[in-house]
């Protein structure tokens, strides 16, 4: 497994922006996602990203698709996830994964390497 460091949650006010910090421990993860769990609610899959394809093999649930942008800064070796226009029903805890496999869905059971999550809070 992959040890995963995030970081950038906050609370906001309705209509703000956040960009949330993920580094992995190693350079060799394949694909990396963001999930986020809200109280009583399952975790739901909101982004991912191919690390070989960057941009241009991303995926993303349909509750944040055009408010949120999933990148990747390889000089750095983090992945980002700024989220503009927020709603108070985009609080959650926010967890990075990452899986040294290509994974081509936001599935929680795809990856093997969990953060310990960030608090969004919309308010």
């Amino acid at each position: 497994h992959v040890q995963l460091v995030e970081s950038g949650g906050e609370s906001v006010q309705a209509g703000g922006s956040l960009r949330l910090s993920c580094t992995p421990s190693t350079d060799t993860v394949r694909t990396m996602a963001w999930f986020r769990q809200a109280p009583g609610k399952k975790r739901e899959g909101i982004a991912r990203i191919d690390g070989l394809s960057g941009a241009a093999s991303t995926t993303y649930a349909d509750s944040v698709k055009g408010r949120f942008t999933i990148s990747l800064d390889t000089a750095k070796n983090t992945m980002y996830l700024q989220m503009n226009s927020l709603k108070p029903e985009d609080t959650a805890i926010y967890y990075c994964a990452a899986d040294r496999r290509f994974c081509g869905f936001l599935r929680a059971d795809r990856f093997d390497s969990w953060g310990q999550g960030t608090q969004v809070t919309v308010s």
